[in-house]
């Protein structure tokens, strides 16, 4: 596995916390904060985008 790079969890109340993180490749990475081991892997874009819709309460029940 590429060594990643994590940024501070994001955590909602109530709700698992996530973690994005990204290589020296610039691939991006998603994971639930304590299963950094099983990322899901995608574009930095692509997550970051997902991110924001969940953070605006679009889409929490996705995770």
């Amino acid at each position: 596995m590429p060594h990643i790079t994590w940024e501070a969890p994001f955590c909602a109340e109530g709700n698992n916390c996530f973690r994005l993180g990204t290589d020296a490749a610039g691939n991006g990475y998603i994971a639930v904060a304590g299963a950094e081991d099983r990322p899901i892997t995608d574009s930095v874009a692509a997550l970051r985008a997902l991110i924001l819709e969940i953070k605006a309460g679009k889409a929490d029940h996705l995770l």
